[in-house]
């Protein structure tokens, strides 16, 4: 398990276990891979991420990253793999959220991306993204050093 504090400085818990902190998590995030590429969203507020969001009532983890992928970059998912689970302690309220790994087998072009501004391509993440304006709080911490390793380990 990894424990660290998050771009608000809010303690962040990360495991790679199956579920340690709920079975029913409220949030999901998704690390997605198109043709060799990084498929991200450009949040309209909060810059550029990989897709995610809540789980809507009636819906499982699974079923709102496959969602979520769809609304924000109009991403049809290949394959997902669930790759970890992370537990803030927020200021206000505690966030558990899955994270999981998609490959992508087709982009199609939407009217609407809902809160985003739809797909952007990446062959890679920049180093030092902690300082790059572009980028979103969200991708900003060390969920996403700590993913991206073992994703590049495991998958």
């Amino acid at each position: 398990m990894y424990i660290f504090r998050d771009y608000y400085n809010n303690q962040v818990k990360l495991s790679f276990d199956n579920h340690p902190f709920s079975d029913q998590p409220k949030h999901v995030w998704v690390i997605c891979r198109y043709k060799d590429r990084w498929l991200l969203t450009k949040h309209k507020e909060r810059g550029l991420e990989f897709p995610g969001g809540k789980v809507e009532e009636g819906e499982t983890a699974k079923q709102a990253a496959l969602r979520e992928v769809k609304e924000e970059t109009g991403g049809s998912v290949d394959n997902l793999h669930y790759v970890g689970q992370y537990f803030v302690s927020g200021k206000s309220e505690n966030v558990i959220k899955n994270v999981y790994y998609a490959k992508i087998d087709k982009l199609v072009q939407q009217k609407s991306y809902f809160e985003t501004e739809g797909p952007v391509l990446l062959e890679s993440i920049p180093e030092n993204i902690k300082y790059n304006q572009q980028f979103s709080f969200i991708m900003k911490d060390e969920v996403l050093k700590h993913c991206m390793d073992h994703i590049k380990n495991v998958y």
